[in-house]
This record gives C-alpha cells, structure tokens and sequence, in this order.
C-alpha cells in the first residue's frame, strides 16, 4: 500500500505563503488520483483540493478556489500545495491522500491512504 509523508508547513503571517510537499513510497504512484484535506481542532476534516492521475484535473473547495495550487511530479512520485493569500481561518493540520482510482475524489471514505500531516498555522 503506497505511504504518504507530507512536509512543508509552518507558521506564516496572514497573506503570506507556503508549499506543502507530499512523497510517496508506492512505485506506481501516478496511479492514483491524489487529494488534500485539512482539519482545524474541534472540526471535521474536509477536502481542499483534488488531482487526477495525470495532472490534467483539478478540483478545489470553494474557500480556497483562486489561492491553493495544487500540481504533481510522477517522475518524482511527489504532489504539492502551493497555499497563497493566507487567512488565519487556513490554520489547520494538512494532509495528503492517495485515492481509490485514477479521477478526483472528495470524501474521506474514497481515499486508501493518508499521510501524517503538516501543521499550517497562519497568524492575524
């Protein structure tokens, strides 16, 4: 089963930036479509965005739609999140997820692995 290690979080001003790295072990990683999730103290974990298997697709919540990037190297078996024009209500842990097939999936139950998670702190 392919495993996720996540990598790039931090703390970062409101309006600032950073990219989230997400490595995976499995050799035939661009066989899965790749999703981000979050999940602040107290709330459900929810998607923020989602890649498909070639890169050609993506799919973003809308309270991220226009400032999260997200991009893939199969080559390098690596899925990134670029988050710009940070809010504070971006805090939360990060996590990167490997789905069941080859397009985007947006519940939880659709993805078979998960990373560790990287903490994403954005002050006021």
């Amino acid at each position: 089963q392919v495993q996720l290690r996540e990598s790039g979080g931090g703390l970062v001003q409101a309006g600032g930036s950073l990219r989230l790295s997400c490595a995976a072990s499995e050799p035939i990683f661009s066989s899965y479509a790749m999703g981000w999730f979050r999940q602040a103290p107290g709330k459900e974990r929810e998607f923020v965005g989602g890649i498909s298997w070639s890169g050609g697709d993506t799919k973003y919540a809308d309270s991220v739609k226009g400032r999260f990037t997200i991009s893939r190297d199969n080559a390098k078996k690596t899925v990134y999140l670029q988050l710009n024009s940070l809010k504070p209500e971006d805090t939360a842990v990060y996590y990167c997820a490997a789905a069941r097939g080859f397009t985007i999936a947006t519940r939880t139950d659709e993805h078979i692995a998960w990373g560790q998670g990287t903490q994403v702190t954005v002050s006021s």
